[in-house]
């Protein structure tokens, strides 16, 4: 639970953010403790923008989290250490819509203050606020050998969110 965490800034996570992203995962989670969805993301960033410590989402319109992300104001992100791989190999790989990833992975949820979710099992949880979005234009790519990556043509929308809280697991 919440007691088992230290908020700490955005600046002391000491972790390589391109190994935390790439290499490790993370879950993105919207929505309350009554409707909520996680999914794994291995694309994205953080960094500073606007004079705020933010991080870059991605996510593709089918994706069931999407819905959620879109409804609610904040969305939270969660680093898991490499035992829990499992978790979000199945949080990839199966849909909200037709699962229930909690009960199948046994994550559990708690709240944040704002009422977002975090899980337990986390490392390091980040609660994070909407301040923009925009989506992926084909026409936009300079490489266009980078296409290859949409061959649905299924292109993400990216959302930046500001952190605006940072949790990480004490001991």
């Amino acid at each position: 639970m919440i007691e088992d965490f230290e908020i700490i800034k955005p600046e002391q996570i000491n972790e390589n953010a391109i190994k935390l992203i790439a290499r490790d995962w993370l879950l993105i989670t919207a929505g309350n403790q009554n409707s909520f969805n996680t999914m794994t993301a291995s694309w994205g960033g953080l960094g500073f923008l606007w004079n705020k410590p933010v991080v870059f989402i991605f996510i593709r319109p089918q994706r069931y989290t999407y819905n959620f992300v879109e409804k609610e104001e904040f969305f939270t992100i969660q680093v898991f250490e490499k035992k829990y791989r499992d978790i979000l190999n199945f949080c990839g790989s199966h849909s909200g819509r037709d699962v229930n990833k909690i009960e199948k992975t046994g994550l559990r949820p708690f709240n944040s203050e704002n009422g977002n979710i975090y899980f337990e099992q986390a490392s390091i949880q980040m609660e994070c606020r909407k301040l923009y979005f925009d989506d992926i234009d084909p026409e936009r790519f300079l490489d266009k050998e980078l296409l290859k990556n949409y061959p649905k043509k299924d292109f993400h929308r990216m959302y930046v969110g500001e952190i605006t809280e940072c949790l990480q697991k004490k001991g």
